[in-house]
């Protein structure tokens, strides 16, 4: 079975940014496109009974909700295959019950209804890191194409799935990679060479990368070892690309700080992936 590109809208601004990104994305990786809206009930402390056509009015919204969305879809990419789907319950339920049988999961930063606040509040934080496929924060503002994915990399086990993903990716927008290792010298290691630990640093990136230059020998890359934190110089390299692609990394399904950080400041549409086990 072909896995879609699943989107998820609640009709705002940002989410039509979102599907947007999502036909194009879609159509980059010749899978079909379903888009979600996510209907969450109110449940109050204390039971009652819901005033009668609540449901009704939750349904009649969510359709027209999903009815935009995919005439939005199939306008910016005629003979795109688009389903749709409403679904009751939280946001960060539904997204997460898609997780399996997505290929992405991609959302807008900030909505008004049934993903509002999505990966900067609380409902992205239970969602980025739990769900089994990379899922797109579509950040930024739509303008001049950029020929460029950049790759956060903290030189660890997960970071071959941030490449994987980072070369396929360029390689499916004829783009180059730019692959970003952020290191620091310890205060109480300032006594070591900061240009020793430089080239330290560079080796090892190096090595990093070259599994996935040799697989994909028509993609360029660039490699940058720069000291400093990491979302500081993401954010700033953002604004130059793509697509940023992070791992999720952080203690047990918490999303981890640098991911967290990049969600909140940069300047294009932000990839986290999860290690797989």
């Amino acid at each position: 079975m072909i896995q879609p590109i699943v989107v998820g809208t609640d009709g705002s601004s940002r989410a039509d940014l979102a599907v947007e990104w999502a036909a194009d994305e879609a159509t980059l990786r010749r899978r079909p496109l379903h888009v979600v809206h996510a209907a969450e009930r109110w449940e109050p402390d204390v039971p009652f009974h819901l005033a009668p056509g609540m449901c009704e009015s939750l349904t009649e919204t969510g359709e027209r909700v999903l009815a935009e969305a995919a005439e939005r879809a199939a306008k910016a990419r005629p003979g795109l295959r688009i389903t749709t789907e409403l679904i009751f319950g939280s946001p960060s339920r539904v997204l997460r019950s898609l997780g399996g049988r997505a290929e992405e999961i991609v959302v807008g930063v900030r909505g008004l209804g049934g993903f509002d606040g999505m990966l900067l509040g609380s409902t992205g934080l239970r969602v980025a890191g739990r769900v089994p496929v990379p899922l797109i924060v579509v950040r930024g503002e739509p303008g001049e194409c950029r020929a460029e994915v950049l790759a956060g990399v903290d030189l660890s086990p997960a970071s071959a799935e941030i490449l994987r993903y980072a070369f396929e990716a360029a390689a499916l927008r004829e783009a180059w990679v730019r692959v970003v290792h952020v290191w620091h010298v310890p205060a109480a290691l300032r006594t070591i060479s900061v240009r020793e630990t430089a080239a330290v640093n560079q080796e090892r990136l190096t090595d990093a990368v070259a599994p996935w230059r040799a697989a994909h020998p028509g993609v360029g890359v660039v490699e940058q070892t720069p000291c400093g934190h990491p979302v500081g110089a993401l954010a700033e390299r953002s604004s130059r690309a793509a697509l940023l692609v992070v791992g999720a990394a952080g203690r047990g399904p918490c999303l981890g700080p640098v991911a967290h950080g990049v969600l909140q400041h940069a300047a294009c549409p932000v990839a986290v992936v999860t290690a797989q086990e």
